[in-house]
């Protein structure tokens, strides 16, 4: 993107500010997770922010911090650049989780670990990963008591898959820009 994506202005708040009111909507215990060092806008003060020990370990890198953190037993993980999540997507995977570690949605046999909900008992084997150099969120799928959620039930609850939109490039950021918001 060229720019860190969390400040990027977004219908009069920042992209971040944005994500998190969506988040809180569905979620009581909002955990952000930033690099060492960046600025994040001004955010609500339930919100609390822990940072990544190491960086450039991508989702499951910020994934790790953010499960030790959270009071609640499972968390739905998003990235600050997803404006559109909805809540009617984070109802659908909390409910799914049930008898599970990890709720994980799934597009054309790509899972998508940004939004996801996954057990905060996970947080170990999250670090495993990481201390063995693998750093694929979805590989906790693989071995973690797993469902994932079909895009048929997906599209049930979000008929265009709007939250799985996310601001990768400028195209993609401007393109959301563009689009109508749902709530």
């Amino acid at each position: 993107m060229g720019r860190d994506k969390a400040t990027l202005p977004f219908r009069g708040e920042t992209l971040l500010e944005h994500v998190v009111r969506r988040v809180s909507n569905s979620v009581g215990d909002v955990v952000v997770v930033a690099r060492p060092g960046q600025e994040l806008p001004r955010l609500a003060p339930a919100v609390r922010i822990v940072f990544d020990e190491v960086t450039d370990r991508g989702p499951l890198g910020g994934l790790a911090p953010g499960l030790r953190a959270s009071r609640a037993d499972a968390v739905f993980a998003t990235a600050c650049d997803a404006p559109f999540v909805s809540a009617a997507v984070i109802d659908l995977l909390f409910e799914r989780v049930a008898g599970f570690d990890v709720a994980i949605a799934e597009t054309e046999g790509f899972a998508h670990p940004l939004c996801a909900v996954y057990r905060t008992s996970l947080a170990p084997a999250v670090e495993r990963l990481l201390a063995e150099g693998r750093l694929r969120a979805s590989l906790l799928a693989d071995f973690a008591p797993a469902v994932r959620v079909t895009e048929t039930e997906l599209r049930a609850v979000d008929p265009d898959l709007r939250s799985l939109v996310d601001c990768d490039t400028p195209e993609a950021y401007a393109a959301a820009l563009a689009m109508d918001d749902d709530a």
